[in-house]
C-alpha cells in the first residue's frame, strides 16, 4: 500500500504513546513530554492499556522500542495506540480531544491501579533483577 489512510479508525492512524512520554524519571530530552510533577515513575506499557481499556478506549499494544531508550529490557518495551476519532472524523470520547488529555488522564489513574496500590507493584516487581524496582518510595516535597 503506497499511500497512508485517512481513515482515522486505521490501525495506522491510531494515536502512539510510548511509556517514557509520561515516565518521572525521564527528563524531556530522554522523551518526556509532561511534567515532571505529573508523570508516574517507570510506567509499563501494560498499565497504560489496562487505564485506556478501562476508559473505553480502543487500545492496541505493539511490540515496539522508543528511538531514545537506552534499555533494551522487556519492561520498557512497547507502545500503545488508541483510537482517538472516529471515522467520520468525530471524536470516540469527548474528554480525549488530545494526545495530552489521554495523557494527563493515564497519568492520574495510574497510581490507582491494584499493582500500584499494593506495596510496590507485585505483578512486575519479580521479573526485574537488581535495577528498575520502585527504589524510592516519594519524592520528598
Amino acid at each position: 500500500m503506497a499511500h497512508l489512510s485517512t481513515n482515522p479508525a486505521d490501525k495506522e492512524r491510531f494515536m502512539c504513546i510510548y511509556p517514557a512520554y509520561i515516565n518521572s524519571k525521564k527528563t524531556l530530552a530522554e522523551g518526556r513530554r509532561i511534567p515532571a510533577e505529573k508523570a508516574v515513575e517507570n510506567p509499563s506499557c501494560a498499565e497504560i492499556r489496562d487505564v485506556l481499556t478501562a476508559a473505553g478506549l480502543n487500545v492496541l499494544v505493539e511490540n515496539k522500542m522508543y528511538p531514545r531508550e537506552w534499555n533494551r529490557d522487556a519492561q520498557f518495551r512497547g507502545r500503545v495506540r488508541i483510537q482517538l476519532k472516529l471515522q467520520d472524523g468525530s471524536l470516540c470520547q469527548d474528554k480525549f480531544a488530545s494526545r495530552k488529555d489521554v495523557m494527563f488522564y493515564v497519568v492520574e489513574m495510574i497510581p490507582k491501579l491494584k499493582s500500584r496500590t499494593q506495596k510496590s507493584g507485585g505483578a512486575e516487581a519479580g521479573s526485574q533483577q537488581g535495577e528498575g524496582g520502585k527504589k524510592g518510595k516519594k519524592k520528598k516535597k
